[in-house]
């Protein structure tokens, strides 16, 4: 590392090399930031993998009312309206800006855009690029845009370990690299680090993204919301590949049905069908699994010979899968997919931790509620960038922090974390399965070792979901299968976590004394 580091204090510092990082980044031009990346930008983001696209209202029958409508619909009551409606309406103008930034949007002969329908859109206002592999187009553009931006000063193969905080205001960042620790003095933080699908056996994010940005927003006291909501995408593809490889809902936008191993299609008598909100197909597809049926996402007649040309990636693995989707059955289940909540944030990314912002999947902004509709997400990242780097450049950056010598905490390592979270935390989940969980996360958090962090970040997730007693969106209970008539937010700190689960954990050591 040939940057002289001193130059760096002072310097907002973004964590995290997705599309809401880069996007913060460029936004925050020509002001000179910081920007972390544990891994070659692009390797470990849940955004090159992105393949529906970024929906937008950008259709001639289309408006921001009709999608926040169905954005809204989707989530579930739990939606914050000002702030889905306030996002929505920023959409096109996104769109128009990754144009400029160099990404190439198919596009009709007109040069219209060339729109795509998901599942709970009631209009075709998806916009792909390059049919199913818009996420590494949108990634190609970024990161060329920051490798060519003088302002940014970007450090690869550098990991944020902690967030040095003083009266609950940021002062530092603690980080490791190949060339040991260091410390940036910054009183301006954006986390930025995507989602949580790696604490999961079963995930279609990069194995990388396990929650580290909320792990680094709990030990900082920030308040996380709405993390037991997780989304499973209903169709991964069913095979040995981890993380698993996704088949995008624009197929059955396409018409692609779903199917057992008889041929019945299992959803054709739910409102929706294939086309419901992807928390009603992941129960779906899962329920006819457990009841000894294989599933399978057929489509053989849409879109059929016209598939490879429009799904060229996804056509690429099933071929070296032996599968011709022109021909023959694709394979699928259930598998985690994005997480709705994250790190409490309010309408510019500012949490509850003063010069601690949070951007992209890491940050709850109130948009997906429950139940995220399909295709809002790389949107989100692009718009909030732009508030996140506004109030950025509204904060002045402070006289130079005499930073405490932390300790490194070990890295972190999810792979004890994983089989805990599957087995508790599903598609379907109960009171016996959670509380066995949380006693299973306690000591490992409290263990301060490898495990630590992802542990944290699970019995959080854990936590909410036991206070959580109803069934909404991503969350079901099978003990409690009913909606509440009204729902708020969840809200949880690191140490509210662990005193809820200490009494978890120390009511079952009673009952077990008790017993013997």
């Amino acid at each position: 590392m040939s940057i002289d580091l001193s130059d760096l204090h002072g310097r907002p510092v973004i964590i995290g090399g997705g599309a809401a990082g880069l996007m913060t980044a460029l936004q925050l031009a020509p002001e000179p930031v910081v920007l972390l990346s544990k891994s070659p930008l692009g390797a470990e983001a849940s955004s090159m993998w992105a393949q529906g696209g970024l929906a937008a209202p950008v259709g001639a029958d289309d408006s921001p009312a009709l999608h926040l409508a169905d954005t809204l619909a989707a989530g579930a009551g739990l939606c914050d309206a000002a702030a889905a409606s306030r996002i929505v309406h920023a959409a096109p103008a996104a769109v128009e800006h990754l144009a400029e930034l160099g990404v190439a949007f198919d596009r009709r002969a007109d040069g219209s855009w060339r729109l795509g329908l998901e599942a709970a859109h009631g209009r075709n206002r998806i916009v792909h690029a390059t049919g199913d592999g818009t996420g590494r187009e949108i990634m190609r553009a970024l990161i060329a845009a920051v490798r060519q931006t003088p302002s940014i000063t970007l450090l690869e193969g550098v990991e944020a370990r902690r967030l040095l905080v003083e009266d609950n205001a940021v002062r530092g960042v603690l980080a490791a690299s190949d060339r040991g620790a260091l410390t940036i003095a910054t009183n301006r933080v954006v986390i930025a680090t995507g989602g949580i699908g790696g604490l999961f056996a079963d995930s279609t994010n990069p194995g990388g993204c396990f929650g580290q940005g909320l792990a680094l927003a709990a030990h900082a006291g920030a308040r996380l919301s709405d993390i037991e909501f997780v989304q499973f995408h209903p169709t991964a593809f069913d095979g040995p590949s981890r993380p698993m490889p996704l088949l995008t809902e624009a197929i059955r936008g396409d018409g692609a049905i779903l199917i057992d191993e008889t041929g019945l299609r299992f959803m054709a008598d739910q409102r929706g069908a294939e086309l419901a909100p992807r928390d009603i197909v992941a129960r779906a597809v899962w329920r006819h699994r457990a009841a000894g049926h294989r599933t399978f996402l057929d489509a053989r007649q849409h879109p059929g010979a016209d598939f490879a040309q429009r799904y060229p990636v996804i056509s690429a693995f099933c071929k070296m899968a032996g599968i011709d989707p022109a021909r023959d059955p694709i394979p699928i289940r259930p598998a985690v997919h994005y997480h709705m909540g994250g790190i409490a944030v309010d309408g510019f990314g500012r949490s509850t931790v003063q010069g601690l912002w949070a951007c992209g999947e890491a940050a709850r902004t109130g948009l997906h509620g429950a139940n995220r509709l399909a295709s809002n997400s790389l949107m989100e990242a692009i718009v909030c960038a732009r508030w996140v780097a506004e109030s950025i450049e509204g904060v002045s950056a402070g006289p130079r922090a005499m930073l405490r010598a932390d300790t490194m905490p070990p890295a972190s390592d999810p792979s004890a974390v994983r089989p805990i979270l599957t087995q508790g935390l599903g598609v379907l989940r109960d009171r016996d399965g959670i509380a066995r969980a949380i006693r299973s996360l306690y000591p490992l958090v409290r263990s301060h070792g490898a495990a630590s962090d992802a542990a944290l970040v699970g019995l959080m997730i854990a936590v909410a979901a036991i206070q959580r007693e109803e069934s909404r969106g991503g969350h079901f209970r099978t003990d409690f299968p009913h909606t509440a008539l009204s729902a708020a937010p969840s809200s949880l700190t690191r140490a509210e976590a662990l005193a809820a689960a200490r009494d978890i954990v120390e009511a079952n050591t009673f009952a077990r004394s008790a017993l013997s």
